[in-house]
């Protein structure tokens, strides 16, 4: 029996402020005027005089990376030279081709280029939404060096074996807060949170339920949250629930257990 081997390859593009508006963005492929991408586009354009790269496929869809050095990171990490990956996302028809593989790669390349002393990102030691598969990472040659109380870990790739080990900050390691009821902490790195955290407010409003959106809208407020995951974090009286986002369905379906 025969088998064919098709082999795809893949053109990646750069996003910078001179090209923004006229590329997509990946996971939230509509047209400009959607909310989702306006958010996310204001949101890049201020994160790349911090450094951020977002590096895509030229294709539409999800296949893309996001990292910036890790001082400018939105989360309470401490990994000075390091370079954080905000996001590393291969989805789709895209998965299978080993292009998540080249996109990390580019980030590598790119960072030992700017001198950095690795690369570090958010997982768990099982696979979560919205975090990147540890088995991925594990594959890479990532190590977990720490982790928060509620299971989201920090992972490292160091380019020198004497480079010091990223770390959550204090308040990050025992996410819990005061506040009863349902508290959301979010960033705009996610576009999904400009349309859908109006959403669930809006159901919670509409079934007397007690929910608080804390919008964190600078690196110095998400770099002191109460969560390592600061891009959509939920919590209930006090306890951390999850990172996962939801639309009306899912926070009704959460209502309802």
């Amino acid at each position: 029996m025969k088998v064919e081997i098709v082999e795809r390859f893949m053109e990646y593009i750069k996003v910078t402020n001179e090209n923004i508006d006229k590329e997509h963005i990946c996971c939230a492929i509509s047209n400009n005027n959607d909310i989702q991408v306006s958010s996310k586009k204001e949101w890049l354009k201020e994160q790349f005089r911090e450094g951020l790269v977002f590096l895509k496929s030229v294709e539409r869809g999800k296949c893309f990376i996001e990292y910036l050095p890790a001082e400018n990171a939105w989360n309470p990490i401490t990994a000075d030279g390091y370079m954080y990956i905000d996001c590393l996302w291969v989805a789709g028809s895209f998965k299978g081709h080993g292009y998540g593989a080249d996109l990390l790669d580019a980030c590598m390349e790119d960072s030992k280029s700017k001198g950095k002393k690795g690369l570090c990102i958010l997982s768990s030691g099982k696979k979560k939404p919205f975090l990147s598969d540890p088995k991925f990472l594990r594959y890479k040659g990532f190590k977990v060096c720490d982790e928060a109380d509620n299971g989201i870990q920090l992972w490292y790739l160091p380019f020198a074996a004497d480079a010091p080990l990223p770390e959550f900050k204090e308040c990050a390691r025992h996410p819990h807060i005061e506040e009863k009821g349902y508290v959301l902490y979010y960033t705009s790195q996610c576009p999904f949170n400009a349309k859908y955290v109006p959403i669930v407010e809006e159901v919670a409003r509409e079934n007397g339920v007690s929910f608080q959106a804390i919008h964190l809208q600078s690196k110095e407020e998400a770099q002191n949250a109460p969560t390592p995951v600061t891009t959509y974090a939920l919590f209930y009286n006090g306890a951390y629930l999850t990172n996962e986002q939801m639309n009306d369905r899912k926070f009704l379906k959460l209502l309802s257990k």
